[in-house]
């Protein structure tokens, strides 16, 4: 072959490469535009409400440490190969996680005391003081904008189908990430709920799905709100936000505490290991019991998520008197195995004499009997 020809060849080559590109490009904007599962946009007018918050900065939310860090494009091109391309031993469960079974008459106007079902991941119904109450409420098959961008879920069923919960006096959101605000659970949730309750921003999202902003409470850290009888605060987590390119950090993440007269409960959200929980123990523990982030961790982006063995030490630091570790039992997002955030998380406690709770999913957890909850049913 001459050489001209060979420069002619390498010229249709990089024109059919730009012309794709140019296409991926534009079919990835047409795709965040007007597929609404991407959520809003933070406007001008609202980025300079925000900017009054401690934790707004240069047109951001930012945590109190210089994390995470932004990684170089080859860094992000390292990562997502290795996280597509590793096989890891038990990654995933080889049957179906079995779950137990709720009805609606089991759910509504429950008159007991203070109980949380566990949905897997980060997910739960809190029923207090007569409130019904949903944290983290991703009830779908798969943690993505889009059904085949993820892996779906463990378990092929939820205790109980979104259709039959009764009236939602509050939903609690943490963040806005895919694995805990999800935009086909908000439509189905949206007609029974009546207030939600976020981190500053994340009622963009809400907001663009149709819910109402009178509906909508946008808290800042250390602010609190009353519901009822029962006191909701939002606190600090060292996490992050977005759900697409060119919004990473527009919005706020945090960590909870809901408390009544008598009951005090912490909902760490998404978190690296970090003082402010000692921080929040100090000034709102002890607590009588702690859902602590336990689940898609990795060396890589250690600052972000927990290690079991942090979960169980953050758990010590908030002052908890029992410790669940969530953000496991439902989808894979890191490269350890499904269990280990359970096996990790029940030797430490044992180590440091810290009751943990590991209840089945569906399981309802009694405050104050939920020493019984653990039977090692991930074993099974």
């Amino acid at each position: 072959m001459s050489l001209k020809k060979i420069i002619k060849y390498i010229k249709r080559m990089l024109l059919v490469l730009v012309t794709l590109s140019v296409l991926a490009v534009i079919g990835y904007l047409l795709f965040v535009s007007y597929y609404p599962s991407f959520g809003g946009d933070v406007s001008k007018e609202l980025q300079t409400k925000y900017s009054s918050s401690e934790n707004y900065k240069n047109g951001a939310f930012v945590n109190r440490k210089n994390v995470p860090e932004d990684l170089s494009f080859w860094e992000t091109v390292k990562i997502a190969r290795k996280f597509f391309f590793t096989k890891v031993p038990n990654g995933v469960p080889k049957w179906n996680v079995v779950v137990e079974t709720l009805d609606s008459v089991q759910i509504a106007d429950y008159p007991g005391k203070t109980r949380l079902i566990w949905f897997g991941h980060s997910a739960f119904l809190l029923q207090m003081e007569g409130k019904n109450i949903l944290i983290d409420p991703m009830f779908g098959d798969v943690p993505a904008p889009h059904p085949i961008l993820g892996g779906k879920r463990f378990s092929k069923e939820l205790p109980i189908a979104v259709e039959q919960l009764p009236k939602i006096d509050a939903v609690i959101f943490s963040h806005d990430h895919y694995d805990h605000l999800d935009y086909e659970s908000v439509l189905k949730l949206k007609d029974k709920v009546e207030h939600f309750y976020t981190p500053l921003a994340v009622g963009v999202h809400l907001r663009a799905w149709g819910i109402e902003p009178e509906r909508i409470v946008e808290l800042d850290w250390w602010q609190n709100v009353t519901h009822g009888n029962l006191e909701f605060v939002c606190t600090p987590a060292q996490h992050f936000s977005g759900r697409k390119f060119g919004n990473r950090q527009s919005t706020l993440w945090s960590s909870w505490v809901i408390r009544s007269s008598s009951e005090s409960i912490f909902f760490s959200g998404d978190s690296g290991y970090g003082p402010h929980f000692k921080e929040i123990g100090e000034k709102y523990g002890p607590f009588d019991f702690a859902m602590m982030e336990c689940g898609q961790y990795n060396e890589s982006w250690p600052d972000i998520h927990m290690f079991p063995e942090e979960t169980v030490q953050a758990g010590k630091d908030v002052g908890a008197k029992v410790v669940m570790p969530i953000h496991w039992g439902a989808f894979k997002l890191a490269l350890h195995s499904w269990t280990d955030p359970a096996e990790r998380a029940t030797t430490k406690a044992k180590a440091v004499q810290i009751p943990l709770v590991i209840p089945k999913i569906g399981a309802p957890i009694i405050l104050g009997y939920s020493e019984d909850s653990n039977s090692d049913w991930w074993k099974d």
